[in-house]
C-alpha cells in the first residue's frame, strides 16, 4: 500500500507538470498519432499487393502491431523518463537523494517521473487491438485473454529489465544520452514478427536466421512480442516459445536488481 501511494504522488505530480506545459502536452500526442497512422497506412499499402507476409494476414498483422504499441507504450510512459534520467542524476549529484529518502531506490529511480502523453499510444494500440479482432472473427476465450495480459507484462518487465541494466552504465560512464538511441536500434527488431527473419532453407537467409537465434534465445526481444500475439490471434504454435519468454522477464528482472544494487555500490555521490 505504501508504494501504490507514492506511486499515486507521482502520477499527480505528472499531471500537473503536464497541464502547465499544455502545449507541449498536445504536440506529443500529435506526434504519436501521426506516427501511428503512417504505421497503418504504409502497413495497408503493402497488403493491398498481397494476401499474407509469412504467415502473418493483414488483421493478424495489425493485432500483432497493437501488441507491440502496448508494451512499448506502457515502457515509455512509465520507465523511459526515468531511466534516461537517471544518468542526470548520477552526473549532478541528484541520486543521493534518492538514496536517503525511506523508499526502495530502484522503485523511485524507475518511477518518479510519468510521461502521461504517451498513454494515447496505448489508447490507440487499444482500439487497432479491438478492431483487428473484431475483424478476425474469432472469439477470445477468457483465458487466452488472461495469457495475453500476462503475456503484456511479461514483455513490459523484459525490456525493464534490459533498460534498467543499460541505465546503470552511467555509474561508470558518467553519461549516458545513447540510452534513446540504443531503445530504439533494439525495438526495430521487435516491429515484426519473429517469422519474417525465416531463412526458409536457403543461404541467402542466414542473416535472418541468426539474427532470429539470437533475438529469440540470447536476448529473446522478439519472442516477448511475437507470444502475446500469437496468443490473443490463436496462433501459437511452438509452445515453448511461452516458456522462454516468461524465462527472460524472470531472469532479466534478477539480473536487473543485481545489477542495480551491485552498480549503487560503486557510485560516488557529490559530497565524495
Amino acid at each position: 500500500m505504501f508504494h501504490l501511494r507514492v506511486f499515486g504522488t507521482f502520477f499527480r505530480n505528472a499531471l500537473v507538470r503536464e497541464m502547465m506545459f499544455q502545449g507541449n502536452f498536445l504536440i506529443q500526442i500529435v506526434t504519436r498519432a501521426f506516427w501511428f497512422f503512417a504505421q497503418l497506412a504504409l502497413f495497408k499499402i503493402i497488403y493491398e499487393h498481397v494476401d499474407q507476409i509469412n504467415g502473418w494476414s493483414e488483421d493478424q498483422y495489425f493485432a500483432f502491431m497493437a501488441t507491440g504499441m502496448l508494451i512499448n507504450g506502457v515502457v515509455e510512459t512509465f520507465f523511459m523518463p526515468n531511466c534516461a534520467n537517471l544518468s542526470e542524476q548520477i552526473r549532478t549529484g541528484k541520486l543521493d537523494f534518492a538514496l536517503v529518502k525511506p523508499v526502495d531506490t530502484q522503485f523511485l529511480v524507475s518511477l518518479e517521473r510519468i510521461n502521461l502523453a504517451m498513454l494515447s499510444q496505448i489508447v490507440l494500440a487499444l482500439a487497432l487491438l479491438i478492431r483487428s479482432l473484431v475483424r478476425i472473427g474469432e472469439p477470445v476465450s477468457a483465458g487466452s485473454f488472461a495469457l495475453y495480459v500476462m503475456y503484456i507484462g511479461v514483455g513490459v518487465l523484459f525490456f525493464y529489465s534490459l533498460m534498467i541494466v543499460t541505465a546503470c552504465t552511467s555509474i561508470f560512464l558518467g553519461r549516458n544520452q545513447g540510452l534513446y538511441d540504443f531503445w530504439f536500434y533494439i525495438t526495430v527488431f521487435a516491429r515484426y514478427p519473429r517469422a519474417i527473419y525465416d531463412g526458409q532453407d536457403d543461404s541467402r537467409f542466414e542473416a535472418g536466421e541468426m539474427l532470429q537465434f539470437g533475438f529469440s534465445y540470447v536476448m529473446p526481444i522478439l519472442l516477448v512480442v511475437t507470444v502475446p500475439a500469437r496468443i490473443i490471434v490463436d496462433t501459437l504454435y511452438q509452445q515453448h516459445w511461452a516458456g522462454v519468454a516468461l524465462a527472460s522477464a524472470v531472469v532479466g528482472l534478477l539480473i536487473a536488481r543485481v545489477v542495480f544494487t551491485w552498480s549503487l555500490k560503486h557510485y560516488r555521490s557529490a559530497s565524495s
